[in-house]
């Protein structure tokens, strides 16, 4: 259930939800433009000042539609010491992670990747992946971070992944959903076969900075249709793993799908089974039905979770994705936070309560009790 605050409607320490939860899906913000620069080596905090960093789609500077808050955030999150959303970790603690009892926070820095200078899009995966350790993990056992990579240098990301393997800062290495080219295809590759030797997941959050408009046919014009396409773009890139035999070629690889919603998965994978009934001989480097792949290698966070007028409807869905493939996100701070003591209809029993809320993030990301 999406929540917004206005100003003065605050939650306080003393709204304490009394399950322990994970979030899978917490921003943290830099508190200002230059926030990477005590992580980055000199020539490119130079570049940055003389050149700026260019990404795919040059002719916009932040989001692509203005956002009904301010960067993309609740009003009230941000700090009292200033700052924009998610840029303080002593705020974060006492506006959610303190109140809402959360165990383990996953950490999903955006607008990281997409740089057409591949050398500095490397330079910047790993600036931020220090800073996301000095300034965010390090200083709170709670979070976790994740390994931000130059997505669209794969070996460059495999470095990085292996610089970070065994570190126990990291929960997942982060893709977004929108690439130059559909997830599967091998230039890619290298980035799944290093996660799969480290043993992280994949975590492929909604957006991304492209180059290509969010639909076949152009640039939309409502933000609306940028938010509900979230899901589409979601659904080309699961698709493409799947139909790529990126999962037969890396048989232990685990995908996590953030913020793109979940109800579209059952029908996904019935019509990737259909087609793949007549066409099969198109792929003969896959030995299972797609849906087999999917319901082996993929879980699913929750935020933003689909509200039907019939709730049943909402449990149906579930029940065929699994109760153990669904893991709580808030996507704190923006806007469309959800609330962890409204997102579950009464009558879930309390085994699927806590791996909903809990358990299975610890199951996916390695991370005991």
């Amino acid at each position: 259930m999406n929540m917004q605050f206005r100003p003065g409607e605050q939650k306080g320490t003393e709204a304490v939800v009394k399950q322990a939860i994970a979030d899978c899906d917490i921003h943290p913000t830099r508190k200002d433009p230059k926030g990477l620069y005590p992580y980055l080596e000199k020539r490119w905090r130079d570049h940055l000042d003389a050149y700026g960093a260019l990404v795919y789609q040059g002719m916009v500077v932040g989001p692509l539609y203005p956002k009904g808050q301010p960067n993309a955030s609740r009003r009230d999150a941000v700090p009292p010491e200033g700052g924009v959303q998610g840029s303080s970790l002593k705020f974060m603690q006492q506006q959610h992670l303190d109140p809402n009892n959360v165990a383990l926070g996953i950490m999903c820095p955006l607008s990281l990747q997409g740089f057409r200078n591949l050398d500095l899009g490397a330079a910047l995966a790993r600036a931020t992946n220090d800073w996301q350790v000095a300034e965010w993990s390090g200083q709170d056992s709670r979070l976790r971070a994740s390994v931000v990579v130059a997505n669209e240098d794969g070996e460059a990301s495999a470095r990085e992944i292996r610089a970070r393997a065994g570190d126990k800062n990291f929960a997942q290495v982060l893709l977004m959903s929108r690439n130059t080219e559909p997830l599967g295809q091998r230039r890619y590759w290298p980035i799944y076969q290093a996660a799969e030797e480290a043993g992280l997941p994949i975590g492929i959050h909604a957006f991304g900075n492209s180059g290509h408009p969010i639909t076949p046919g152009g640039w939309p014009s409502y933000y609306i249709e940028e938010m509900v396409g979230h899901s589409q773009c979601q659904q080309s890139a699961l698709a493409s793993l799947v139909l790529e035999g990126v999962f037969e070629r890396f048989p232990r690889l685990k995908v996590i799908s953030i913020e793109a919603g979940f109800g579209w998965a059952p029908s996904l994978a019935w019509r990737l089974d259909k087609h793949f009934d007549r066409l099969r001989s198109e792929l003969p480097h896959l030995k299972k039905k797609p849906s087999e792949y999917i319901r082996e290698h993929v879980w699913w966070s929750t935020q933003p979770m689909e509200e039907p007028d019939e709730r049943q409807h909402l449990l149906d869905v579930i029940e065929w994705i699994g109760w153990d493939r669904l893991m709580f996100a808030t996507d704190y701070p923006h806007w469309d936070f959800d609330e962890p003591s409204r997102v579950l209809p009464a009558g879930v029993s309390k085994e699927n309560r806590d791996a909903f809320f809990l358990g299975n993030a610890r199951q996916v990301f390695g991370i005991a009790a």
